[in-house]
């Protein structure tokens, strides 16, 4: 991969973990929280399409990568909303 190529999938995995935490009401941390979000949520939200049968909706070939653009935002909600959950606990 070349370096154009590591930045685009930056941000797209910055964008998707955005969304996935507006969605949520999640809104602890900064941009590579962003990125790291958006990258687990991808693989969240795949394991869970795969465990569903369901198709990839929308994938960006990036390189020679493709990120899995919906279920990144829908895996991105997912986790960010367990988070906000264990979080919000008060001990």
């Amino acid at each position: 991969m070349s370096f154009i190529e590591i930045i685009l999938l930056l941000i797209v995995a910055a964008l998707t973990g955005s969304i996935g935490k507006a969605i949520s009401g999640y809104s602890h941390g900064g941009c590579i929280v962003n990125i790291v979000v958006g990258f687990i949520g991808a693989l969240i939200g795949t394991w869970i399409a795969r465990q569903m049968k369901l198709p990839e909706l929308f994938v960006l070939d990036i390189g020679n990568k493709s990120f899995p653009v919906i279920w990144a935002i829908i895996g991105a909600v997912v986790f960010t909303s367990v988070l906000g959950i264990l979080s919000s606990r008060k001990s």
